[in-house]
């Protein structure tokens, strides 16, 4: 009867999402529109995309077993979630202008504008794919661990994960559908119950467990320090973490995608003032929450298991409204980022391949199935894992940051080369691959700086350098400047502007 319980929730919630979306249906009409929801949301829409992107479903699960595991190290994801909120203001203005006035749909097509070339835009496009990957997977086996849990005993973990597998399959039949528009949709009632909800019920469980003999001076003195000197991880590890992830949080494909489906600057702006306050509320309660219970009986072995562990405390109904939290917000993530890679695995790989602009909504929608079953498989493949699944978080940041240089300083800075920028990513995600391998969490004899960290200096010096012994010529240089004069323009030229030979070839499929 638990079992019943526990998967009618799943089921209920499914198809409430699902009939919402049936009811606010739109074909897109173009693949743009497939790929940037028309550019056509408020605020409030922008900033629950946002949020139902950026905080995953394995925010309860690995993100809240590293809070019980390891204490106040965990807070760091939220500094540099506010700090990448931050960031947002500066992105919107160009990005948003750019994007609508040369019909860009992702993050890869903004550089190949930038640069004025299509190697820049492959390169960005793959490695925003391969680093983006584990997050998938991370989501996928979020929902093995709900199914496993809602099934109170009857699931084992290689069919809970087949469970996990099949329903967020049978959920991208809508993303592959309706794209990016049925995403943003989705992410308001995904949001709303995870974030919402998902507070409550923290708020609620961290009330019980204070009052019950489970506070924060029951913990071991272990859980209120961070590494220093002398430390096996060393005294920059902290400090790596956040950079990694505020330079490398607009750098996710499925977060970026989302500077182009607002429907302008002030939009994005205001998406941020709305966002900043449910992120502090929503990350400091899991955190607290899962710190505080460290002292229940089973955390200390699974620690990934805390927040049903902790739920288990409210009994089934109350497990089963956890699980839907975790259902929901990994919906959001797994959904965005699928939608975001299929688009850019459409848009900037097969189209720039074939040196053409992507038209067809068919093609996106292939590309999202094909990404969902690679997926798939790889969340079977590590059906075994059982917990410490943080780490392919930390790795994917590590790889998705060396975009950073080439993103950022494209859009605030006009010097930088398309031939500086290649060198840049490639070398800069190479160095991060190899020091992973060599240096899992920390590299010693650089004050236990990460992988990444060490890789963005390689990466960044390349940049420079190639820039400055490789200059731009004076054709590059004065459409460079073309494209930075027109940032400001007004709503009308920006709407009849044509979009450079290099960002739109001629020819369209």
């Amino acid at each position: 009867m638990n079992a019943v319980i526990g998967y009618g929730g799943i089921a209920a919630f499914f198809l409430v999402v699902i009939g919402i979306l049936e009811a606010t249906k739109k074909k897109s009409a173009t693949f743009s529109e497939y790929a940037t929801a028309g550019r056509s949301f408020g605020s409030w829409f922008s900033a629950m995309a946002f949020l139902n992107t950026w905080l995953p479903g394995t925010g309860f699960i690995s993100f809240a077993g590293f809070a019980a595991g390891f204490g106040v190290i965990s807070f760091y994801s939220l500094v540099y979630s506010l700090l990448a909120v931050v960031l947002m203001f500066f992105l919107a203005r160009p990005v948003y202008d750019w994007g609508k006035r040369h019909d860009l749909r992702t993050q890869a097509d903004l550089l190949g504008l930038r640069y004025g070339s299509r190697t820049v835009r492959v390169v960005a496009a793959v490695i925003g794919i391969v680093a983006s990957f584990p997050w998938v997977i991370l989501g996928m086996q979020s929902l093995a661990l709900v199914f496993k849990y809602l099934s109170f005993g009857h699931v084992g973990a290689t069919a809970a994960v087949l469970l996990g597998i099949t329903v967020i399959g049978v959920r991208q039949i809508w993303t592959a559908r309706f794209g990016m528009r049925g995403i943003i949709i989705s992410d308001m009632v995904q949001g709303i119950v995870a974030y919402v909800i998902g507070t409550i019920i923290m708020l609620g469980l961290l009330t019980w467990l204070i009052t019950n003999g489970h506070g924060f001076d029951k913990l071991p003195a272990s859980h209120y320090s961070l590494p220093g000197p002398g430390s096996p991880l060393g005294p920059l590890y902290v400090s790596s973490l956040i950079l990694t992830g505020v330079l490398g949080g607009w750098c996710w494909p499925d977060i970026f995608v989302r500077l182009f489906t607002a429907n302008g600057t002030a939009t994005i702006k205001r998406s941020a003032v709305l966002a900043a306050p449910l992120m502090l509320i929503f990350a400091t309660a899991l955190t607290l929450l899962a710190m505080a219970a460290t002292t229940l009986p089973g955390v200390d072995t699974a620690p990934d298991n805390v927040w049903f562990i902790t739920a288990g405390i409210g009994g089934v109904g109350l497990v089963t409204l956890a699980g839907i939290c975790v259902v929901a917000a990994t919906m959001g993530n797994i959904g965005a980022n699928l939608q975001a890679l299929g688009t850019q695995a459409a848009n900037d790989i097969v189209g720039a391949a074939l040196d053409v602009r992507i038209t067809d909504v068919r093609i996106g929608r292939i590309a999202v199935v094909a990404l969902t079953v690679l997926a798939a498989l790889g969340a079977f493949a590590t059906v075994g894992v059982g917990s410490g699944l943080i780490v392919l978080a930390f790795i994917s940041y590590q790889g998705i940051s060396q975009l950073a240089p080439t993103l950022l300083l494209g859009i605030f800075w006009k010097r930088g080369t398309a031939a500086a920028a290649v060198v840049a990513m490639v070398s800069g995600f190479v160095t991060a691959i190899v020091l992973q391998v060599l240096y899992p969490l920390s590299i010693p004899w650089l004050g236990g700086v990460t992988s990444g960290v060490a890789a963005l200096l390689v990466n960044t010096a390349a940049y420079f350098a190639v820039t400055f012994l490789m200059p731009m010529s004076a054709a590059e240089r004065a459409r460079v400047e073309r494209l930075f004069s027109r940032q400001s323009a007004d709503d009308a030229t920006r709407a009849t502007a044509p979009a450079p030979a290099a960002a739109t070839p001629a020819r369209t499929i």
